[in-house]
């Protein structure tokens, strides 16, 4: 009988949604203090997870629920490298 493999859940901090973590984009604060996008998942840092949909990363944004996860306020350069991420990360889903 073979091993069934637990998927990790993350929730969005726009909508609230949970999914498997490998379907969200998750932003991170190194310990350096940057905001960067990590498509990997594995940089070290305070993470948050947004869904890969232009809309809750606006939301994400507009009601500083990503700067209240991060816990730091975010930059517009790392604001704009999210929503590029997000943009490509929805194109390689259709």
């Amino acid at each position: 009988m073979p091993k069934v493999r637990k998927i990790p859940q993350r929730t969005c901090v726009a909508c609230g949604r949970a999914r498997p973590k490998r379907e969200l984009v998750r932003a991170v604060r190194t310990p350096a203090g940057e905001i960067k996008v990590d498509l990997t998942g594995k940089v070290s840092g305070r993470g948050a997870y947004v869904c890969p949909e232009p809309e809750c990363v606006e939301r994400g944004l507009r009601e500083g629920r990503l700067q209240h996860a991060l816990e730091i306020p975010i930059p517009e350069s790392a604001m704009d490298e999210l929503r590029r991420a997000v943009e490509l990360a929805a194109a390689g889903r259709r």
